[in-house]
């Protein structure tokens, strides 16, 4: 993938996880990188250590929820690193988990507000300046729970359901400008957002052996070969990584 080296990459949500491990893919790559989340002391740490390590990257403390930080954060990738070729839509919640007769009002629409209404900040923030340079990638992090109905997780499988529109409705609005618009959904990935579902005893996921999860590096890498010219056949879909044969399409153990 040295095609992606000299890019620049918005990657929402960077402060653990997901969004962690695929600055640092990314970067590895030869990516210049803008880490975004709330989180100021944790992007900085990743920031730094990019940088130490010969890459470039700045720490842009935001919340997706608010769409003039997201508008901020574009800005600084067009000018601090010259331009927005890959965007990672990754920040999301899956807390509180509960069923809706006990599910707090407040606490649903902080869910909404970040998964869903995030999604399409970065959206509406990066496809004019992709489409005004007739070339991009959007990679909108997903879930089987877009396509599933789970106990408990009626906010996450609402918003997950809505970004799989999304990125159809984008895709088709912005696919014959140069611009590739995909979903990824990765399966169960061992991150606090697990920790967090076991916890919470609600529904067969919360019961699963947590050696069953993937390593967030896998995701990183399906990221980075997505936003590659490799993946140029898939866009306006979510492409699954359970699916053995799209592991072998990465390159990741099946």
């Amino acid at each position: 993938m040295d095609q992606l080296k000299g890019k620049t990459a918005i990657v929402t949500g960077a402060s653990r996880g997901i969004g962690a491990a695929t600055a640092r893919e990314l970067a590895g790559l030869g990516v210049n990188v803008v880490l975004v989340a709330r989180s100021e002391g944790e992007i900085a740490v990743i920031a730094d250590e990019i940088v130490k390590a010969g890459g470039d990257a700045v720490a842009v403390t935001a919340d997706v929820a608010r769409y003039e930080d997201v508008q901020a954060a574009v800005g600084t990738a067009v000018e601090r690193l010259g331009g927005l070729d890959i965007l990672v839509n990754n920040a999301g919640l899956i807390e509180p988990i509960n069923h809706l007769v006990e599910s707090d009002p407040d606490a649903w629409n902080l869910v909404v507000d970040v998964n869903l209404k995030g999604v399409y900040h970065g959206l509406r923030a990066a496809l004019p300046v992709m489409v005004g340079q007739g070339a991009g990638v959007v990679v909108n992090i997903s879930s089987g729970a877009a396509t599933s109905a789970m106990e408990g997780w009626s906010h996450y499988c609402a918003t997950k359901a809505a970004v799989l529109s999304l990125t159809r409705c984008a895709d088709k609005e912005v696919g014959h400008k140069g611009v590739r618009i995909v979903g990824l959904s990765p399966g169960t990935v061992a991150t606090h957002m697990q920790v967090a579902i076991r916890a919470s005893g609600i529904n067969p996921v919360s019961q699963l052996d947590p050696s069953v999860h993937i390593p967030p590096e896998w995701v990183a890498r399906a990221i980075a070969w997505l936003a590659s010219d490799a993946a140029a056949d898939i866009r306006g879909e979510d492409f699954v990584l359970r699916e053995e044969a799209n592991r072998r399409r990465v390159g990741l153990p099946v």
